[in-house]
C-alpha cells in the first residue's frame, strides 16, 4: 500500500472537530519529525502546524494549506478503517488534505527548492473557523507567503480531473442562530400566552421572502433553516424557540442586504407576536475568490505540463474559510476529482484513494516550477 494512502487511513480513523484535533496534531508531528530536519522547521499554533521548508535561495514563499478537523456525522462507509470516534468522521475530505499535504512536504524535504515553502495545518474549518486567527497570528505575518494554494476534494468529478475558475470560486457564507422568547402557559389558555412556535413559523416563512423579494434576480443568495427547536411537551405553549441555518451569498454586498432584511423581519415578530428576539451569525466566511493571473496560469501549467485534465467550473454555494487567507494573499484554491457517488458532508463519502499520488505529483511539479524560477 502507498505510504499516503496509508497516512490517509491512519486520519481518517481519528476524525475531531474544530479545535479538538489534539491526536491529529500529534500523528502529524510525529510523522513530520521521522523525516530530515535540516531544512525543516515545525510550530505548533493551537491544534494546528505552521511547516517551513527552507528553500536553498529563497527570495519568495510559496505557501500551501490544508484543513485538519472532521465533522459530527456517524459514519456508514462500510470501510475496513472507519472511524475510532463515535460521531464523528472525515466526511468532508480532510484526511486526503492532510496525506496530501504531507507528500507534499516530503519531497521537498528530500527535492531541494530555491523557494521556501510553507504549509499550513488549518484546524476548525468545518467551524468555528481556524482561518481567520491562524492568518493573524504572529507566526504567519512572520512567515506569510508571496502566493498561497489549496485544494478540496470534489466527488463528482473523476480522479485525473481538477476543476477551478478565476475569480469567484465559493460563497461568502454565514451561520444564522434566532432564539425567539415569548409567554409559556397551559395549551386550553393560548389567549394568556406569547406562543413561540407559532412565532418561530411565522418568522420562517417570512424569510423566504428576502432571497425571492429582495436580492437582485440576476444574483444569488440561499437562506436555510435547517433546525427548529421549541416547547417541552405536547399541552404547553411554547415560551422558547430556536431557528438554526445558513446563509449564501455570492456578493459580500448581498450578504449585508440579506442580514439588514433578517434583522427587520425578526424586529416584526418582536411586535406582532410581543416577544424578544436575539440573532447570532455565528460562524461568518468570507468568499474564496481566486486571483485572476495565478489561477490562469495554473491552468495552463496543467495543461501542458501534466496528464491531467482541466475544467473550467462555475462558482458554488459552498463555504470556505480559505477565503479569509486568499483575502490577504494572492492564490487560489481548486477541485480535486475523486470520484465518489456520495458527497461532501455524507456518511457515506468514499472517495477514490488514487486521487492522492495524483494530487502529490500535481502539487510538486507545479510547485517546483513556481519555486524555481
Amino acid at each position: 500500500m502507498n505510504s499516503f494512502v496509508k497516512i490517509r487511513r491512519d486520519l481518517h480513523q481519528i476524525p475531531e472537530l474544530g479545535f479538538q484535533e489534539y491526536k491529529t496534531q500529534q500523528y502529524l508531528l510525529s510523522y513530520l519529525q521521522s523525516l530530515s530536519q535540516d531544512r525543516l522547521v515545525i510550530k505548533k499554533w493551537k491544534t494546528g502546524l505552521f511547516v517551513m521548508v527552507h528553500g536553498t535561495n529563497p527570495t519568495k514563499t510559496i505557501g500551501y494549506r490544508a484543513d485538519i478537523d472532521g465533522l459530527p456525522i456517524t459514519e456508514e462507509t462500510g470501510l475496513n478503517f472507519p472511524s475510532l470516534h463515535p460521531g464523528r468522521m472525515h466526511a468532508c475530505g480532510h484526511d486526503f488534505h492532510m496525506s496530501i499535504a504531507l507528500g507534499v512536504i516530503t519531497y521537498f524535504v528530500e527535492n531541494e527548492m530555491k523557494a521556501n515553502l510553507l504549509v499550513i495545518f488549518q484546524p476548525a474549518e468545518e467551524g468555528p473557523g481556524g482561518a481567520e486567527p491562524m492568518l493573524q497570528s504572529e507566526l504567519m505575518q512572520t512567515w506569510k507567503p508571496d502566493m498561497i494554494i489549496a485544494l478540496h476534494i470534489a466527488p463528482e468529478y473523476p480522479v485525473g480531473t481538477i476543476a477551478v475558475k478565476e475569480g469567484l470560486l465559493f460563497a461568502n457564507t454565514s451561520e444564522l442562530f434566532i432564539d425567539l422568547k415569548g409567554k409559556g402557559g397551559h395549551a386550553a389558555y393560548p389567549h394568556q400566552t406569547n406562543d413561540m412556535v407559532i412565532a418561530a413559523c411565522s418568522l420562517v416563512t417570512q424569510l423566504q421572502t428576502v432571497i425571492s423579494r429582495n436580492v437582485d434576480p440576476l444574483d444569488s443568495a440561499v437562506i436555510t433553516i435547517g433546525k427548529i427547536t421549541g416547547g417541552t411537551v405536547q399541552n404547553i405553549i411554547a415560551e422558547n424557540a430556536r431557528l438554526e441555518g445558513t446563509i449564501r451569498t455570492l456578493s459580500a454586498e448581498s450578504m449585508k442586504k440579506v442580514k439588514q432584511r433578517i434583522e427587520a423581519l425578526v424586529k416584526g415578530i418582536e411586535t406582532g407576536f410581543e416577544c424578544e428576539c436575539a440573532i447570532d451569525y455565528g460562524s461568518m466566511y468570507y468568499q474564496v475568490y481566486n486571483d485572476h493571473s495565478l489561477t490562469k496560469d495554473f491552468m495552463e501549467f496543467v495543461r501542458e505540463n501534466t496528464k491531467s485534465k482541466v475544467v473550467e467550473c462555475k462558482e458554488a454555494m459552498t463555504g470556505e474559510d480559505f477565503g479569509y487567507m486568499l483575502k490577504e494573499i494572492p492564490g487560489f484554491m481548486f477541485w480535486l476529482g475523486v470520484d465518489s457517488p456520495y458527497g461532501l458532508h455524507h456518511s457515506k463519502l468514499t472517495p477514490d484513494e488514487e486521487a492522492i499520488d495524483h494530487a502529490i505529483n500535481l502539487l510538486t511539479s507545479y510547485i517546483s516550477d513556481k519555486g524555481n524560477n
